[in-house]
């Protein structure tokens, strides 16, 4: 971009269009593999927050990097609103934003709304392990929750594997299941089966998917089968006390998760430690530790997410977007001091 072009604004509706779930797969790997090489430097602290309480509940988050091997450089921000009731994370009501610039020159770029990328960077971070530490020939597929998370997730694994027979779902709403098994089960000729509880989703399946927003514990230990793999994302979606007992656990990233409260407590109390851990996913995919080594390994797959990723993602919709003519493109602001013209 010339000094004399005006910073390209990506609306939500292009981004759809702009990034698929094997694009994004692709992305997340190439992070992890950044990660490991030590080429992504991050924010300290690594996340800003102002989280207000009554009578607001407004929450904003400030997050940023730099891709030294693109080069780019991101800042993130986001708000949502969480009453305990209604919570907008993962909805178009809440405001997520991306702005790119050059570190070279520290020219902006791009303003990027991240409602999509920020979606399906989640399930393709998380889910793209399963390469390494997921049963072989996955026939059963077990969803806990059907929204956002969950619905990406399942576009990946469709993505990743071409041997699913059968998925089961569950979720808080009758409905909101019976919503998701008609409209999936017509959308991959796939058995898409609403069940009543989470065991019901967990127990015999291949890989289990834990996608929701809540607090409580989602799965217990016992139910994951022998060879079973699950994938959490964030929060307390498999019981910490079943961690110590999974083959294999792998992280995004240690530090990140020891940022939220549910993962430091549990390692606080010694429930699940550092020296538990089989090691960080982008170790898993360099090839530094051992991934899946039979048939019979329960493994546990945890992210909490890297802002990298997000960055990343959307600098690729941005250099797609240049190639397709589209966004719009804001007033150049021109260069020196800021102020009326004397």
């Amino acid at each position: 971009m010339s000094n004399q072009e005006g910073v390209l604004f990506i609306p939500h509706a292009d981004t759809v269009n702009l990034l698929s779930a094997k694009e994004a797969l692709t992305i997340a790997e190439n992070i992890y593999r950044m990660q490991g090489k030590g080429t992504i430097m991050a924010s300290t602290p690594p996340s800003f927050k102002l989280d207000v309480g009554k009578p607001f509940h407004n929450h904003w988050h400030v997050k940023c990097a730099l891709l030294k091997e693109v080069p780019i450089t991101g800042v993130r921000l986001y708000n949502y609103f969480d009453d305990g009731i209604r919570n907008t994370v993962g909805q178009l009501e809440c405001g997520r934003y991306i702005i790119l610039a050059d570190p070279n020159t520290g020219t902006n770029k791009a303003i990027i709304e991240e409602h999509w990328t920020y979606a399906i960077r989640s399930a393709a971070a998380t889910t793209l392990p399963l390469k390494w530490l997921g049963p072989k020939n996955p026939k059963i597929i077990g969803i806990v929750g059907v929204g956002t998370m969950a619905t990406n997730a399942l576009r990946c694994l469709i993505e990743l594997y071409d041997c699913i027979e059968e998925i089961r779902c569950t979720s808080r709403s009758p409905e909101t299941r019976q919503a998701f098994s008609e409209k999936w089960s017509s959308a991959l000729d796939i058995n898409v089966v609403p069940k009543d509880s989470i065991e019901e989703v967990v127990k015999g399946a291949d890989i289990g998917i834990g996608g929701t927003t809540s607090d409580e514990i989602m799965c217990r230990e016992p139910w994951l089968k022998p060879g079973g793999t699950y994938v959490s994302f964030s929060r307390r979606e498999f019981d910490p006390k079943g961690w110590p007992l999974m083959d294999k656990v792998v992280v995004d990233s240690w530090e990140m998760n020891m940022l939220m409260k549910h993962f430091r407590a549990s390692a606080e109390a010694g429930i699940f430690t550092h020296d538990m851990l089989h090691g960080e996913i982008h170790q898993l995919i360099s090839g530094d530790i051992q991934g899946r080594e039979n048939d019979m390994e329960r493994n546990l797959i945890h992210t909490t997410g890297l802002v990298a990723h997000d960055i990343a993602m959307c600098h690729y919709v941005y250099e797609k977007a240049l190639k397709k003519g589209v966004g719009i493109r804001l007033p150049y602001t021109g260069s020196g001091n800021p102020g009326p013209i004397d």
